[in-house]
């Protein structure tokens, strides 16, 4: 794995100092978001104006070991350059808290649908199979304090009310790109309490923004007839493993060893499926409301250090025609779902450091922290994917937690440059 220490033949505190990070999330853009969410200063906010709290809640995703005044501190130079402070700007813990209230949740929600897209380019490795963007979704949780307000809006996990260390939880689905784990689509809502969100129930809010160019990876908890034709609807191409009791009639043998299939509305029963079934094996067009053709690839993974279990692992595809996608590149482009979970590790274990929990003691500034995160994240895997493309090798082959110390030490030792 290289050093992010250097990269294209030049350090990466090289890139770092250029401002590079900072480019990815610009002062336009956060005006924009707080603009779009009605959270512009009132003339009594003149102490720590809005555009100061966005950066700072990004900034507390970066030191998540220091307190509020340090981070302000580290941070005092940067915000003067951009000019969204005045010169007499000497922040409290108290002040800090109320600017993040004011703020709320809603700016940093829009500022990430703003500046969170796809980084990768054709030169990065590993980030196109053909004409698509490997695509990831999935999902993570985040512990948060268990103040009143927190228990009342996420809950506490089942069987656990009452339970000493209870903590409520916060469930994250992200759609990352799986080259340089950036997440560019995003839903939250509680993981606890009487009314979890499913991570399909979050998901199912993302998936009409899927664009054509990408191929979306997906774990076998995701699929369900609904959802796989509103991902479809979209154009995007999908690649999704499916659980093995799915009913899936084979139609006719692919020269790849893959075959066709036919997904059937699980409102059609009895004659009406195999009315459906036999339409499709005889090659009749089908309404999509119904029923759809689908792409079946099965592969067994052999045991995995004695564990005996000889896994047969199916997915179901949008790609209809070998030639555009064999089984086999189709079978090593689903491994690249994995990456997801890299990017979840870095986001809990590296940024935020392992088994911590949350600040934030109000329900809408724990939504604020994550998107801070979220944010946060996405620059640093911008600027490392840049960096190994223009170096021509994986991303993969940076080490995201270098990558942040060095990040951390430079703003400590040149406060001149934003988060």
């Amino acid at each position: 794995m290289a050093d992010a220490g250097a990269v294209a033949g030049s350090p990466l505190t090289d890139w770092i100092s250029l401002g590079v990070l900072t480019s990815f999330v610009p002062r336009d853009a956060v005006d924009e978001a707080i603009e779009a969410t009605g959270k512009n200063a009132r003339r009594s906010d003149t102490t720590i104006p809005p555009q100061v709290a966005a950066y700072f809640v990004m900034a507390l995703a970066l030191f998540a070991d220091d307190d509020y005044e340090a981070v302000a501190r580290r941070l005092a130079a940067t915000l003067d350059d951009l000019d969204v402070v005045g010169p007499r700007w000497e922040p409290t813990s108290g002040g800090l808290t109320k600017a993040r209230q004011r703020l709320g949740s809603a700016p940093l929600a829009e500022l990430f649908c703003q500046v969170a897209g796809p980084v990768a380019d054709l030169d990065t490795v590993g980030a196109f199979l053909g004409r698509w963007r490997l695509m990831s979704i999935d999902g993570l949780e985040w512990d948060v304090p268990a103040s009143r307000e927190n228990i009342a809006a996420f809950g506490l996990p089942a069987g656990r009310d009452g339970a000493p260390g209870a903590l409520p939880k916060v469930r994250a689905v992200t759609v990352s790109e799986c080259a340089s784990h950036a997440a560019v689509l995003a839903a939250l809502g509680p993981a606890s309490g009487a009314r979890p969100a499913s991570e399909q129930a979050l998901a199912r809010t993302l998936y009409h923004r899927l664009t054509s160019d990408w191929l979306l990876l997906a774990d076998r908890n995701f699929y369900s007839w609904t959802d796989w034709c509103t991902a479809t609807d979209t154009g995007a191409a999908l690649l999704w493993r499916v659980k093995a009791g799915l009913r899936l009639p084979p139609l006719r043998a692919l020269p790849d060893g893959s075959y066709l299939t036919v997904l059937v509305n699980p409102k059609a029963t009895g004659k009406a499926r195999d009315a459906l079934v036999a339409a499709a094996r005889a090659g009749e067009p089908l309404d999509p409301a119904t029923a759809r053709y689908a792409r079946l690839i099965e592969y067994d993974v052999p045991d995995r250090e004695g564990d005996g279990k000889h896994e047969v692992i199916a997915l179901l595809t949008t790609i209809l025609d070998p030639r555009e996608a064999t089984a086999t590149a189709l079978a090593g482009a689903y491994q690249q779902r994995w990456e997801h979970e890299t990017g979840n590790r870095q986001l809990k274990t590296y940024l935020r450091g392992p088994g911590k929990v949350l600040r934030s003691q109000h329900p809408d500034t724990v939504y604020q922290e994550i998107w801070g995160y979220l944010l946060t994240h996405h620059a640093i895997s911008a600027l490392t994917c840049h960096a190994a493309t223009a170096a021509g090798i994986d991303p993969d082959r940076i080490r995201f937690l270098r990558t942040v110390r060095i990040i951390r030490d430079r703003i400590a030792t040149d406060p001149a440059f934003s988060p």
